[in-house]
This record gives structure tokens, sequence and C-alpha cells, in this order.
């Protein structure tokens, strides 16, 4: 106990001296102290200078549920994690934080506020963002029980009450009324203020996304109940209710006694499984409201409390969504939700989300960035629709670069290698990236951030390199990494003007005790914080504990090694040209300059070859079989890794070579090698599960995999059920979907593509259905097709010239329901490029209702010929 009671005062004591209002964060206005109010247009204000409110941020959950026992089951010291993470938000730029209160873990079933670890927990948690000058809104109310994606475990009233009863069970109700009103006047003991009055929390939501049914009056009366308990306490600032869970309810809450509706945004669905690729931007082009026209919704204020592009790794989608946001009104937003460092390296808190400086940097520089596009987007500013907006004031996203990026003259961003030079280099104070662009030549993988402390003296952060060896968005499992941390020394060379080329390095944060000084602006470095300096500039002032805004010089929060010694990431084509070069790229990390990598390479029993393989990046090799060797037939091969005299071989990381008489390992990779005018499968129901997305639309269909009678052969089959959907589930549009992304199998054979005439079908259905084809190409721009199914198993050929300019499905299906299913490029009708296509889409059309049985449509494969 007394321990406990130190840190408290401890930490009550370093609240006390923190950072002032006067401070500001790197590159960034400091926000105003004091309350917000909504005006009568539903604007936010800061009551102290009537200025807009325009936050954006994170939600963050380690005092909580998965993230809680996660950080105990790897040993790691939650305090501890919870300042390293919230150093790198404030690194990020981050001025917004909201979470759903896990009201399941600091409650009994009565809604009596429960004084134990996750609450106090949660204090420290505040208590470090409020140092930081982050601002909260609170959802004291989750309705979630604290399991996912484990047993559930929870005692408070969320773990007794369904979120239908917790709006209609009497007792449910008072339980939420007591808590409520514990809550807010809960005295946090390390900021010594109440959650009521604590000035940075600047309003509250009352419950994270509800479940309610007609009639809209008891809808209206619960949250009207909640509101009034709220403000029982004293509290006056805004209070916020979510209309988008249930929007065919919206009357219930645009009666309601609130200043504010909130809004979540899952552009591409969740939990596919496996990483969403292809050009998805047009998931985000914008975000349109249904109720917009209501005068009562006008006059309230609009929030995103949760958004994500879920199983995307492309650093491409925040600044589009955060443009989209401002577009719509929003004046906050906050990611659903930022990784704790702890834990990161296995993606295990919610597997369809993945963001951490550490191990997504180039994600987590697209998030500074849209922080950068939200506050600097006007509310409600028109946008051109995609691709005509890829550029807008100083940001400009590219999918086919899979870069974002910032450019003024005071600040240069990026997400990976670029060519784009700054605006004015003379004038620059901040830069951060990953990669290498004109003023900084990196051979990491990490991120790096530059900020200028005065004339000739910047401040410089690295972070380890990272590099992905798994699909973060598959299974997870704290047993399995899916980004490895390296601490390597990388070469750097910086070319900022005010530097020259014969800059000092000084070591910062704590164990570095680097100095170097550069030749032609070229050295090494280490991940750290460095002071660096022009030749002959007096350093001296510049300590450890001097202060950038809200940073401490010498701060430095990063992962240790992660000890898997060397890994490969590979994946083959499925087939290549007979009788061509192939080049074989793969990831391979842990290497040495001393070690030797070789590609052994076999023509199933005939010809072996034994290649060095090249490096050309970071954690990259390469190596190019010749043509002698790729006659028709199968190419099988291995990476041999050589450390120290010893061979190790992958796939399966084998002790030993492939040519050693006694390797007996059977692992491999194969391809195939073929004639121009093979056929090239797209889509095989037998093979292919784990990597397309298979979605049915409406409510009434699903999905399921089956074998066909006659051959016994897997098909994905797609049903909709002979009762129709209910009213409220019926929207315009397919009601099944099946989408491919196809490119990377273009890869082993761009000299075929040319050659390929039609789209070959290989599917059934058990009655009449429509059903359409569609390629996309990498701009988004779609091609639709018809496609004519029968009731006999049969190959339907559909010529490419069938094509004609359409409508893109946006499949995965966005959440909320309300948003568009549909995206037509806004770009000029040009023929279709099938070596530019990248995306099929085959879609269904709903069945009428009736009948005797289930309507069903079996799908066993899709190629080009």
């Amino acid at each position: 106990m007394s321990r406990v009671l130190c840190r408290i005062l401890g930490l009550t004591a370093l609240v006390a001296s923190a950072w002032s209002a006067a401070a500001q964060t790197p590159a960034a206005t400091p926000l105003p102290a004091g309350d917000v109010v909504v005006d009568s247009r539903g604007v936010m204000r800061w009551q102290q200078n009537k200025q807009e409110v325009a936050l954006f941020g994170v939600n963050y959950t380690a005092p909580f549920a998965h993230a809680y026992r996660a950080h105990q089951a790897v040993g790691a010291n939650l305090e501890k994690a919870i300042e390293q993470d919230v150093y790198h938000l404030s690194r990020l730029g981050v001025d917004a934080f909201r979470v759903h209160v896990w009201d399941v873990e600091i409650t009994d079933t009565l809604g009596n506020l429960q004084a134990n670890e996750h609450l106090r927990l949660f204090d420290y948690l505040v208590a470090q963002l409020k140092q930081r000058g982050i601002k909260l809104v609170l959802t004291p109310i989750a309705y979630w029980n604290n399991g996912y994606p484990e047993r559930d475990s929870g005692t408070g009233f969320s773990s007794i009450y369904s979120k239908l009863q917790a709006y209609r069970n009497p007792r449910a109700i008072q339980a939420q009324e007591n808590y409520l009103t514990q809550f807010l006047n809960h005295r946090n003991p390390y900021t010594q203020q109440l959650y009521r009055d604590d000035p940075d929390i600047i309003a509250y939501e009352v419950c994270n996304e509800p479940k309610y049914q007609a009639p809209a009056a008891e809808v209206t009366a619960f949250a009207n109940r909640m509101v009034a308990a709220m403000r029982a306490t004293g509290y006056r600032k805004p209070i916020f209710y979510n209309i988008a869970e249930n929007p065919e309810l919206s009357e219930a809450i645009l009666e309601a006694n609130v200043e504010g509706l909130t809004f979540q945004w899952y552009p591409a669905g969740l939990v596919s499984g496996h990483t969403l690729r292809g050009n998805l931007l047009p998931h985000v082009d914008q975000y349109p409201i249904p109720f917009r026209a209501d005068a009562r919704f006008q006059r309230r204020a609009k929030l995103i409390y949760e958004f994500e592009s879920a199983d995307i790794i492309q650093p491409v989608m925040y600044p589009f969504m955060a443009r989209s946001f401002r577009e719509a009104g929003f004046q906050w937003a906050t990611q659903f939700a930022y990784d704790p460092l702890a834990i990161a390296h296995a993606n295990t808190e919610y597997q369809t989300h993945y963001l951490n400086l550490a191990y997504t940097p180039g994600k987590a520089i697209s998030l500074l960035i849209a922080g950068k596009v939200f506050r600097q987007t006007r509310r409600e500013q028109p946008f051109q629709r995609y691709p005509a907006d890829s550029t807008f004031g100083a940001f400009r996203v590219s999918y086919r670069e899979g870069l974002s990026e910032m450019n003024t003259d005071e600040e240069f961003y990026y997400t990976t290698s670029t060519q784009t030079r700054a605006r004015r280099p003379a004038r620059l104070r901040h830069l951060a990236g990953v990669g290498s662009s004109p003023l900084v030549q990196y051979g990491g993988t990490g991120a790096y951030f530059l900020d200028r402390l005065a004339p000739g003296v910047w401040r410089l952060e690295v972070l380890p390199d990272a590099v992905a060896i798994r699909d973060p968005f598959e299974t997870a499992s704290l047993q399995k990494t899916v980004t490895q941390i390296l601490w390597n020394d990388q070469p750097l060379r910086l070319m900022l003007p005010e530097l020259g080329e014969a800059f000092s390095l000084r070591g910062l944060n704590a164990g570095n005790t680097a100095q170097f000084q550069a030749t032609a602006g070229r050295l090494t470095v280490r991940p750290g914080v460095y002071l660096v300096a022009a030749a002959g500039k007096n350093t001296a002032a510049w300590t450890p504990d001097s202060r950038l805004g809200p940073l401490r010089l010498g701060e430095f929060a990063a992962p240790a090694p992660t000890a898997l010694g060397p890994q490969v990431r590979h994946t083959p084509v499925p087939q290549a040209t007979a009788g061509r070069p192939l080049t074989i790229r793969a990831t391979l990390t842990g290497l040495t300059p001393a070690d030797s990598v070789f590609l052994v390479a076999q023509h199933y029993y005939g010809r072996t070859v034994r290649l060095p393989m090249q490096r050309p990046a970071y954690a990259t090799v390469e190596a190019t079989v010749p043509a002698e060797l790729t006659y028709a037939g199968q190419l099988r091969y291995w990476i041999e890794l050589r450390q120290n005299g010893r061979p190790r071989t992958f796939p399966g990381n084998v002790s030993g070579a492939p040519r050693d008489w006694d390797y007996f390992a059977r692992e491999r990779w194969e391809v195939a090698l073929v004639g121009p005018k093979a056929p090239l499968d797209l889509f095989r129901a037998a093979t292919d599960q784990d990597r397309v997305e298979a979605r049915a639309l409406a409510r009434n269909a699903w999905t399921d995999y089956v074998t066909t009678e006659a051959t016994g052969a897997l098909a994905l089959r797609f049903v909709q059920s002979n009762q129709p959907a209910a009213p409220a589930a019926v929207a315009a549009g397919p009601a099944a979907s099946l989408r491919v992304y196809f490119a990377d199998k273009l890869l082993g054979r761009p000299t075929d593509v040319a050659g390929f005439r039609e789209v070959v079908v290989r599917a059934r259905a058990s009655q009449p259905v429509g059903a359409q084809l569609v390629l996309a190409t990498k701009d988004a721009a779609a091609f639709v097709a018809p496609l004519a199914l029968s009731t006999e198993m049969q190959e339907v050929r559909v010529p490419l010239s069938a094509f004609r300019a359409g409508p893109l499905l946006l499949s995965p299906r966005p959440y909320p329901g309300f948003l568009p299913l549909q995206f037509q490029s806004a770009a000029a009708a040009t023929p279709l490029k099938l070596a530019d296509a990248e995306v099929l889409q085959l879609l269904l059309d709903a069945v009428p209702a009736g009948g005797s049985a289930p309507a069903y449509v079996d799908i066993e494969s899709v190629q080009l010929r």
C-alpha cells in the first residue's frame, strides 16, 4: 500500500510541475486551456477564445481487458509501458484521446465504482496524457465484457446485462445512473481533479455503440436519463451520443438532450483475416451523412469516436480519411486503436487493427500527416472526387507509390521514399519520414524525426528497423511475432543546407555516448536520439532535459531487438513464363556484411544452380534464374544463408544446405513454368480461400465452401435464404461478392498479359440469378461485363472486349451501413488495359424470395485465357 501511495504522490508532484500551456508541440500551436462549448450552429469552440476545435488522435486501451492481461503475460511494467506509448503519441503530434472505459472491470453489478488496478492505471494514463497537452473525450460505458479474444472475466453490470437489456431493464438503468454519477465524481489521485471538472476532458460520450430496437420513445427516454444523471453531478461540458450504430432509429437520438453526435468509420469492414491489397482509396473518398439536412442534426457537434483502415497496412488511407472527415464537418477524430509498444510485435489486441510508431512506421507517419490534414482543412471544405483529389493543399497521396506526404515551407513528412523536393529547405523546421528523400538518405526501415532547435542545431531521433515477417492480420497469438525489430548501424546522409557536410552528432538518450563527425554529410547511426550541429556550433546549452514543446530532448522509447534470428518472408508467383529469366526477391532479416546468401534453383529433378543473391535494399535479397533453367515444367528453389561458414536453408529455417547429401527437409518453394498461351488462374476455390474476400452483403445471404457432386472439386458457395431480408436490412446493390487481388499473379507472366483475350468462370447457379464481372485498375477505374450462369457446372467465357466502364463495388463493405456501396471513378473513361488491372470482382444480385430451398451459386475457378 505504501509503495502505491509513494507512486501516487510522486506523480502528483510531477504533474504539478508539468508542461505549461505556453509550451508548443513540435510544429503545432498549443491548445487553449479551459472548456469547450457547442454554439447554435453545432460547432465546438474553445470557450476561452471562441476558436473552432479540431482535434485528431487515437484510442488506446492498455489499462483494460486483453491489453492489460497481455502486458502481464509478457512481463511488461504497465506504468512504464503507458509512459512510452504516450511519448510516441506526442511524438506523432496526437492531440486527442478517446476510449470506451471497460465499465465491466471497474464496477460491480450495481454500478458502484471499484478502486482497483484498472481504475488506477486509467488514472495514471489520464495524467500522462495531460502532461503532453492531449485532450480527452471519454465514453464511460463500453457495454463490452473484457474477454475478447479470450474468455470473459468481467464482474460489472455489463457482465449480466446485454446491450438490449441495458436500456430496458430497470435495474440495468439504475446501475448505469449510479456508475455515471460515481465516475464523474471520481477524483484522479495523480491530478487531484474530479473527472467532471478536469479541463482536459473536453466532452463525454454516454455509451459505446448501443443496440436499440423500436419504439424510438424508449431510446430517447433512456438517453435523457443518462444525460440527467451526468448533469446532476454538476458536469456542464458537452455530452455526445452515438447515432451511427442504429441509423434506423436516428429520430430517437435527434430528439435526445445531447449537444453532439458520434460516428465511426471502418471503410473496408473488419476482420478479413489477411491483408487487404489493391487500391482502396475510393473507400475513403467521402463520408456522406444521411441526416445532415435535419435542423436537429445541424445544431449538434459531430465527432468520430473510432476510425481505422482495418486489415490495410498501406500508409495512404489516414490522410484521405482525415480530409473526408473535415469535408463532412467533423471536429474530432480518433483512430481505434493504437497498439501498445510492449505487445505490438504480435498484434494480438485487435488483429484487424495495427498501428504503432516502432512496428508500423510508415502507417504511423501517415497518422502524423493525417493529423495535419485534419487541423489545416476547413470544416465542410469541399473537395473533388478521387483521383482528382490526390493532391490537396500541402498534401499528396499516391497509391501507386505507397506514399503520403506533407510539404510546406516549415514541415516535410513522408511515409516511404520520395523524390519530392522540400519546398524551401532553408526554412524547414520539422522533418519526419521512412526511407529516403532529397534531404535525407537513410538505409534503415524505421521512422526518423528531425526538429530544428536553433540555426544549425537539430534534434535527430531514429527508431529501430522494423521488418514485417508475417501477415499481421491473420489469426494472432502472443507467441507469434509478425514484425521483427532489429537494431543496426545504418548509413545516413543529411543534406539540410544549414548543417553543411561536416556536421557533428552527439547522443542524448540514456546510455547513448555516440559522438561522430560527418564526412561529405555521411555517417552511420544506431537507434537513439542525437544532437546534430553544423561545424563550429556550440551545443553545450542543449542537454537531455532541455525541452522541445512537450518532449524532453533526451526522451527515447523503442522495443528491444526481436530474439528470433534470421527470418525469411517470401511468396512465390504461381506461374512464370517458360524460357525467360525469372527474378526471385525475398525479405531476409538478420544479415551482416560478412554473411553470404544464395538462391538454389532446380528444375524438378533436373539441373540445379546456386546463384549469389544481391542486396538491393535493407532486408531484401534477390537473384535471377537464367532462361536455360526455366524451360517448361516446375522450378523448385531454396534460399541458403551462410553465417560463420554454417548454412541454414529457407523455407523451414533448417540447418544444412539443399545440395548436401543428407539434406532431408521437404519444404521448398515452387513455381509452374508455362507457355505464353497457358491460362492463368485468378481464383481457384481449392487453394485461394485465405487470400480473397468472399462476402455476403444482404443479411439473408452467407458464404461457404462445398464440394461439387460431379467431380468432388471444391467450390465457393454463395447462399441466399428463401426468406426475405428484413426491410431495414435491404440495401441497393449486390447480395454477395467475391473480390480477388491478382496483380501479384501477373508478375511472373508480364509478357503474356497482352495475349489474354477472355475471363473464364467455372460456376453454376441453382436458379437464375443476375451476375457481373468487374475488373478494376490500379487507379480504381472499374470495367464491368455481364456473366450468364446456368444450373449446370460449366465454363462461362467473357471476352475482355465485353467489359465497359462502370461502377466499382466498395468491397469489403464500408461501415456504417449508410455509407456508399459503389464508387464511380472521376477519371475519363479509357479502354481497359489488362496489364493495369489488379482486382477482380464477381457480383451476384439478390434472388426473389420464396421457393422450397435457399438459392446458391457455386464458383470453382476464374481464369484468364
